[in-house]
């Protein structure tokens, strides 16, 4: 995953960093609608220098459930990754927006249903219809400061 090479690079470097996973928020009924939760448990705390928290999201059975509270420290670098994470409603408050290429939606659709389950594979069909709607009308890709291909470990 783009992400954690790069945090893994920043680490090495001497850097703290903090990766929060979109997919920590974001539910089936809720793809985009969770930045506010982020904003208040996350952003807000750690810009005045506090530590945030927030309840993360897993699934059981491909159904949202709540899951353990993680705490995130003020970091040197804070990196935010998944669908909508460059959404143009915050780009004035990202340092740097990465869009990620990886596969077409077939693979995507693959690597998913591997990972979490063949109960997911409808819900996530409609995710990528959400997707398709989502990031011409957001112009997320062509606002992002880099594009980069998903190459395993790699972040070049």
């Amino acid at each position: 995953m783009f992400s954690q090479a790069l945090s893994n690079e920043l680490n090495r470097r001497g850097m703290f960093v903090a990766v929060i996973p979109c997919d920590d928020f974001a539910t089936w009924d809720r793809p985009a609608a969770w930045w506010p939760m982020l904003e208040a448990g996350v952003l807000n705390p750690i810009e005045r220098g506090a530590d945030g928290r927030y309840q993360a999201i897993r699934w059981a059975g491909g159904l949202p459930v709540p899951g353990p509270f993680v705490d995130v420290p003020p970091p040197d670098v804070l990196l935010i990754e998944g669908v909508s994470s460059a959404r143009r409603s915050v780009a004035g408050r990202l340092s740097v927006a990465v869009w990620v290429e990886w596969g077409d939606a077939a693979a995507r659709l693959e690597a998913a249903v591997a990972r979490d389950g063949e109960a997911c594979r409808a819900p996530l069909q409609d995710w990528q219809a959400f997707e398709r709607g989502w990031f011409p009308v957001d112009g997320t890709r062509a606002r992002c400061d880099v594009i980069a291909g998903e190459s395993p470990g790699s972040i070049a």
